[in-house]
């Protein structure tokens, strides 16, 4: 696999990130983006990487003069994302099971060998999963397409296929990418979510007959798993870190740590600290990245974050090793538990907060917040 990433698609200058942001048409995307064509913001990986917020973008909408009622689809698409997130926050570990119900039934623990090596037969899938390996980019429909074809007709769990889909995700965001299988796997939500060839050929634009997915929804019930997905596969799903090179920290700075979740560019930019990306062996090695996300992020890092210097290994050796006694500043997150210092919150969309069972239980509070 080719282990660049398409700067065209996804360039990392933060002032182009800013352009893409001032240039979405958040009425068209409402009206357009469940077509493979649609006209979707492609922020994702930003979001994710935490270079930009969903408050962020959410203001820079309002500012540009759009009703928050005309455009209510955009806003709640970047609402599920803060969801997700909180749900992660506050169910912790429990996301990595299943949440509320049982998948059943399931007959394999692993992914579909079809779909790592894009042989389903459907068309618009297999080049979906072709494209994916090339840009690090899934459409979010196709997403939902290809968890269903694992879960609820391979009757794969949805964790390892799951696993491998945010591997190659520079989007990935583990509550996003999880929480979003369970739902289509019915353990996360009050039903399993399928989809049909004429539902694919009608938002992948494709003419496509006598697939085992040409089937009416009915069929689903009885349906038995085709052939072609019955032998699964162990993919490697590995990070491989930069070789581990000494920094220098300037003893009266405090310090900022930023890592995958977290490379906020405006974050404290006009104060003096030591800036350390913190790429921790434990969390990759529990969520595993490929080597183009890895690239990814380090290019961002890079290009926005002066005299940012990258260190490998955990939080508590970087500050035993390099004697930090100073402030330590960190963004709140799931995974920095293990962090001592400063945390500080992140910019969420709204001031609600903690776990909502379903999202339109949350929404209804961000949407009378929104509305007053």
């Amino acid at each position: 696999m080719p282990v660049s990433f398409n700067p065209s698609l996804f360039p990392v200058l933060y002032s182009d990130i800013i352009e893409r942001i001032n240039t979405v048409d958040p009425i068209k995307y409402s009206d357009t983006r469940n077509y493979i064509n649609g006209n979707v913001s492609y922020l994702s990986p930003y979001i994710s990487r935490g270079v930009i917020s969903t408050k962020l973008i959410l203001d820079n909408i309002l500012t540009r003069g759009y009703n928050p009622k005309q455009i209510e689809k955009f806003i709640q698409e970047l609402a599920w994302r803060d969801y997700w997130q909180q749900v992660w926050l506050h169910k912790g570990e429990t996301i990595n099971s299943d949440l509320k119900n049982k998948q059943h039934p399931i007959t394999n623990t692993l992914i579909p060998k079809a779909i790592s090596e894009a042989e389903t037969g459907i068309v618009a899938i297999d080049n979906a999963i072709k494209e994916f390996y090339d840009t690090g980019y899934l459409h979010n429909h196709v997403r939902m397409y290809i968890a269903s074809i694992c879960s609820n007709v391979a009757k794969s769990h949805w964790k390892y296929p799951a696993k491998w889909m945010y591997y190659y995700l520079l989007d990935a965001d583990w509550a996003s990418n999880s929480l979003s299988w369970q739902w289509v796997a019915g353990t996360n939500s009050n039903k399993k979510y399928v989809a049909n060839q004429e539902n694919i050929n009608k938002y992948c634009l494709t003419k496509q007959q006598h697939t085992f997915l040409d089937i009416a929804y009915e069929d689903f019930n009885t349906l038995q798993v085709p052939k072609v997905l019955k032998p699964t596969t162990e993919v490697v799903l590995k990070t491989s870190l930069p070789i581990a090179n000494s920094i220098f920290l300037d003893s009266n700075l405090p310090t900022c740590i930023y890592n995958f979740y977290n490379l906020d560019p405006l974050w404290k930019k006009d104060i003096q600290v030591n800036r350390v990306l913190l790429l921790e062996p434990s969390v990759f090695e529990k969520y595993p990245i490929s080597q183009k996300t890895l690239n990814f992020i380090l290019s961002l890092a890079k290009e926005n974050i002066p005299n940012i210097q990258v260190y490998i290994g955990e939080f508590t050796n970087l500050v035993n090793t390099y004697g930090i006694n100073n402030d330590i500043f960190y963004k709140e997150h799931p995974l920095n538990k293990a962090y001592k210092g400063k945390e500080e919150p992140r910019d969420w969309m709204f001031k609600v907060n903690g776990y909502y069972p379903s999202f339109f239980s949350f929404w209804k509070k961000c949407k009378k917040e929104l509305l007053s």
